[in-house]
């Protein structure tokens, strides 16, 4: 059995190589082999595929034993396009940097430790001191957060942390103890009344778009809007225009509407430029991305290939192949 690591995750075979308890070959494709079948003919019925992102013509996959992706989402994944033997698995692990990146820029946004830290010398801190500008604080605010998975999950128990009045919107969530849990008939409700507000529900049909024109108006004015889920979730537009028109407070971006598909492509992140705007905080999709992070992660696929080749049922199974 060999191990194709395609694009990103040949960078991690190491941290694979360190946990697979049965011998395998690992080799590296190149990030396109995701989605061209150029290198197909390497990839044989009883070998395994890590990879983000897989997509194939028609009827033109190849058989294979598993295709395990090194992340949660599967935006990326065209399952139509596997062949039906090929099953598929996914992987967690990132939402507890998911969740300390969401508090510390909203912490960030409400103290501003860093501009008072970038101010401060030593022979103008005397005016400083006794011209301090109070800055905001978390306690008592309202976070909304869409989607209550368990990104949501690890968010909202942090913020709760904090002393803040978490309401959550997911129909299939249950209860845990630190969000007000409501269906998603209540978003309006929801945005109308959240200081801030976190996306974090999966981009499928339902949710592209969900947080549109409408929605970002029923958003208070000094309301900041987090998005750490998908870009197409947010209306790019719409979110546009009520930042640089400040019909919200402000947007921390860490997902986009256009990635790289090869070393040589360098596309913009979205068709407007967000970056260029002093209420958008924009970062690179890293907010999960420590360096703790590949360990965990490629541990699990290490212990999932392992149960593969013994036999054993499979965690995190997204689709049984047959």
């Amino acid at each position: 059995m060999r191990i194709h690591l395609v694009g990103e995750a040949a960078e991690h075979e190491g941290d694979l190589r360190a946990h697979l308890r049965h011998p395998a070959e690992l080799t590296a494709l190149p990030a396109d082999a995701a989605h061209d079948t150029r290198h197909d003919e390497r990839i044989a019925p009883e070998d395994v595929v890590v990879s983000l992102r897989f997509a194939r013509p028609a009827a033109a996959a190849p058989p294979f034993r598993l295709l395990h992706v090194p992340g949660a989402g599967l935006d990326g994944i065209d399952l139509d396009a596997l062949h039906p033997a090929t099953a598929v698995a996914n992987v967690y692990e990132h939402e507890i940097p998911i969740a300390e990146f969401v508090l510390a820029r909203l912490l960030e946004w409400e103290i501003r430790a860093g501009d008072l830290q970038a101010a401060f010398a030593a022979d103008t801190w005397p005016d400083a001191y006794r011209g301090r500008i109070p800055h905001g604080e978390l306690f008592g605010k309202t976070l909304g957060i869409i989607g209550y998975g368990r990104i949501g999950r690890a968010i909202g128990a942090r913020a709760a942390a904090f002393g803040v009045h978490v309401r959550a919107v997911d129909d299939r969530a249950t209860p845990d103890g630190s969000a007000e849990l409501l269906p998603a008939t209540a978003l309006d409700e929801v945005l109308a009344t959240a200081d801030h507000v976190v996306v974090a529900c999966p981009l499928t049909p339902a949710t592209t778009d969900l947080i549109g024109r409408n929605a970002l108006r029923r958003m208070q004015r000094h309301a900041v809007l987090v998005n750490i889920s998908r870009g197409p979730v947010v209306d790019e537009a719409a979110l546009f225009d009520a930042l640089r028109e400040n019909r919200i407070g402000g947007a921390v971006l860490d997902v986009w509407y256009a990635y790289p598909r090869s070393a040589e492509d360098r596309p913009a992140p979205a068709s407007h430029p967000f970056w260029e705007l002093p209420n958008a905080w924009c970062t690179p999709h890293s907010c999960a991305w420590t360096r703790e992070l590949a360990q965990r992660r490629y541990r699990a696929i290490a212990l999932n290939i392992d149960r593969l080749v013994a036999g054993h049922p499979l965690t995190n199974l997204v689709r049984a192949g047959h």
